[in-house]
């Protein structure tokens, strides 16, 4: 299969980028700024189940705790395709950089694509403002 297009979605966030990654990197605090996961993620086995919406009860794995600040995740689909997702928080001077790179899947038309990728830019000003607020109430 060839490459997917890719778009690489990202947000600056004044705060550590230590403190991001432990924040963002803990499924349970997912439903906090993901909207895609806000009924939240059961946990079973290395896996998680959450509520995948119009597509139905998914399956996600998460890279395991690492000091590079990587939050990749697989999403197994009902029909047992695999969504690859790439999630990083790097530092960007006294800050974090957080950056999602989104896939557009081979059935995905442009404007789902656009709607994914507007998706997942709300959810990073979500994290962003989360994690600036809480930097703010130290």
């Amino acid at each position: 299969m060839a490459p997917l297009p890719a778009r690489i979605i990202h947000r600056s966030i004044r705060r550590d980028w230590r403190a991001v990654y432990e924040f963002t990197a803990r499924p349970e605090n997912m439903p906090l700024w993901a909207s895609g996961l806000a009924s939240g993620l059961t946990r079973d086995g290395k896996d998680w189940i959450a509520d995948g919406g119009p597509v139905g009860t998914v399956r996600v794995r998460f890279a395991p705790e690492n000091d590079f600040g990587v939050i990749d995740h697989r999403v197994t689909l009902p029909d047992g395709r695999h969504v690859e997702n790439a999630l990083r928080v790097v530092p960007n001077g006294d800050g974090a950089e957080v950056m999602f790179t989104l896939l557009r899947q081979p059935d995905m038309d442009d404007a789902a694509f656009e709607s994914d990728a507007a998706h997942v830019a709300r959810d990073l000003d979500a994290l962003a403002g989360l994690m600036e607020e809480r930097e703010t109430r130290r």
